[in-house]
């Protein structure tokens, strides 16, 4: 029996997946209706049922294309344009999603006290009257704004030289005597906007891992304590994994006037994060998800017990793990549980923040403490004369950031991370150690030529002048427990002291005849110490004699150059000092350039004096 191949060869339709608009879809269906089905609708013009047909099938595959491309971009973060997806995308990164920002400013904090006389018959500020103005104390502007103090400012602190810190100086003197009455101390401080609020949360006694707080105020911009009625702090983290914290420690080394504090690492089994919510601008803080009642070896099996022979038994029994158990672990933090927590934090910010100079005059709220043996009336006249002002606009404060601002944040958080690996990374790092615990002014990394999988890093910092000065002990010592904990396992770094070369630079120039020379002179000292400003300086930047060469020349006045020298300065010279360290022109100039021994960094120190110029 013969078969009818044909018959069973099933018809293939053209299709088309190309068109995605509403003109091309009609066409395709009407090109495909015209071919498939003529003897079924002749009339497709717009008015007919034909057209009808058309219209809505087109109108439905152009929608439907519509938003597949629109997903598709929004999962692209730059092109994505809703905001709840900007935010998730941001989340996915890592990053905090930000709010209104508080401004800042250095403020002049005066107190009036009476005077006595010292050990020596001098006439000094009185010490009981000399109070520890607490941070958190808290002023405002004439338009209302909010400022905290965020540091404690003592105002009996001296000097190496026994002289107390900050401005003194006389206000009123006896007219019959001629002695000292009273001093005016003025010092300052940083104070940062928004308003600092106590707010209480009562936790019950079931346990809930993964515990949520919503603060009552929005726009939080510092969660500055959390804490519980039994005195366990909370620590804030930036994941829940993590399990160490740095914190500070008064520095009571000789150094502690360079170094405020030393930094340590404190483990941290009660910790919280904090995250934003985008739709109310309320922000949640999150526990753990440990029970602090619990024991971690009641929840998973010790796999000791497994391991080790078991006698008088041929087999071992399996056993298994309920992989939710894990969260009631305390590995990722301890949740509060039957206690009330106490949560400290400042709100408030924006462009209204940036107030002008002179602006912050009122005092708030004041936490003084004194010394022990200071009188009331002691306490009372520095509390009734403490004034402050702001001598410079406060800066900072900014509004809510745009979905523009949002989007263009994620793509640089993609080349974040917690790790140090390249050089840039551990400069990084460096330039990031809060001010507290000491300053790296400069930092310069070379390979090692002892231990090839080690590092040296020189770090040189600066002194109250502005001028280079070795590094404290303390401050390496905070500086390597800091970089400890991003650097990988195989990774080793000494950190040592820069060199600081203090030099000098002599020419002569020809000036043109109707140049004054004094003035063309001046203006080329001037161009040479912009040059040679500090913060222009690197460590192992060498000094190029051709820069040199060009600014003198291209100096209005200047016809050309007779002379040039770059020498060395050391020791004393008149009432100024100098590095202890040299260096030798002749050995250490090669093909134009001035280079310093590895780890060092040079200084025009005193660039009045050590640029030398003359004319012909």
């Amino acid at each position: 029996m013969a078969i009818d191949v044909q018959k069973k060869i099933k018809k293939e339709k053209v299709r088309n997946f190309i068109a995605k608009d509403f003109d091309s879809l009609r066409n395709e269906l009407l090109s495909y209706a015209k071919i498939y089905f003529p003897d079924k609708i002749q009339d497709f013009s717009e008015a007919s049922v034909g057209g009808l047909f058309l219209d809505m099938a087109a109108y439905i595959g152009d929608t439907m294309s519509y938003y597949l491309d629109h997903q598709y971009n929004e999962l692209d973060p730059v092109k994505a344009v809703e905001r709840k997806n900007i935010m998730q995308h941001m989340i996915t990164a890592g990053l905090e999603i930000p709010g209104p920002s508080p401004a800042s400013v250095i403020c002049n904090f005066y107190i009036i006290v009476d005077s006595e006389v010292s050990a020596n018959g001098s006439y000094v500020p009185k010490q009981t009257q000399l109070p520890i103005l607490r941070k958190g104390s808290s002023f405002s502007s004439a338009s209302g704004i909010v400022f905290n103090l965020t540091k404690d400012i003592n105002f009996a602190d001296t000097d190496e030289e026994g002289e107390i810190e900050g401005q003194v100086e006389i206000v009123s003197v006896d007219n019959n005597t001629g002695n000292v009455k009273t001093f005016r101390i003025m010092r300052k401080e940083l104070c940062v906007s928004g308003e600092e609020i106590l707010e209480e949360f009562t936790i019950g006694a079931t346990h809930v891992p993964f515990r949520e707080l919503r603060l009552g105020n929005g726009d939080v911009t510092e969660v500055i304590s959390v804490s519980d009625r039994n005195g366990n702090i909370y620590y804030e983290v930036d994941s829940l994994s993590q399990d160490t914290v740095f914190v500070p420690i008064t520095n009571l080394s000789p150094d502690s006037d360079r170094v405020e504090q030393n930094l340590e690492i404190k483990a941290a089994p009660r910790r919280f994060i904090k995250f934003r919510d985008p739709a109310t601008g309320t922000t949640i803080i999150r526990f753990g998800s440990g029970n602090a009642e619990t024991l971690d070896n009641d929840i998973v099996p010790d796999p000791s017990k497994i391991s080790l022979p078991l006698y008088g038994r041929s087999s071992v029994k399996r056993f298994s793990i309920d992989p939710s158990s894990i969260l009631n672990t305390k590995t990722l933090g301890i949740s509060p549980l039957s206690t009330t927590i106490t949560v400290r934090y400042r709100f408030g910010g924006g462009l209204n923040h940036n107030v002008s100079s002179r602006a912050i005059s009122e005092v708030d709220k004041v936490v003084m403490s004194f010394p022990d043996d200071a009188s009331t009336a002691d306490k009372s006249t520095a509390r009734s004369t403490l004034d402050i002002t702001n001598t410079s606009p406060a800066r900072g404060g900014d509004a809510e950031p745009t979905l523009d601002e949002l989007r263009s944040s994620i793509a640089s958080a993609k080349q974040f991370q917690g790790r140090i690996v390249s050089k840039q990374d551990v400069l990084a790092r460096v330039y990031t150690l809060p001010t507290e615990f000491g300053r790296v002014f400069r930092a310069g990394i070379r390979e090692n030529p002892i231990n090839p999988l080690s590092s040296r890093m020189f770090i040189i910092c600066r002194n109250q002048s502005g001028n280079l000065e070795i590094a404290p002990d303390t401050l390496k010592n905070n500086l390597s427990t800091y970089l400890n904990q991003f650097r990988l396992v195989s990774e080793a770094m000494e950190i040592l002291d820069g060199r600081v070369l203090n030099f000098g630079v002599r020419f002569q120039i020809v000036v043109s005849p109707g140049a004054n020379k004094d003035t063309t002179l001046q203006a080329v000292i001037n161009q040479i110490g912009i040059m040679y400003e500090i913060k222009n300086m690197q460590i192992d930047q060498p000094i190029v004699l051709d820069d040199i060469r060009y600014a003198i020349i291209s100096s209005p006045g200047v016809v050309t150059l007779n002379n040039l020298e770059v020498f060395s300065r050391v020791g004393n010279v008149g009432d100024r000092s100098y590095s202890v360290e040299s260096f030798e022109k002749t050995s250490i100039q090669k093909n134009g350039l001035v280079v310093g021994p590895p780890g060092s960094i040079f200084e025009l120190k005193f660039s009045e004096f050590d640029i030398i110029g003359s004319t012909t």
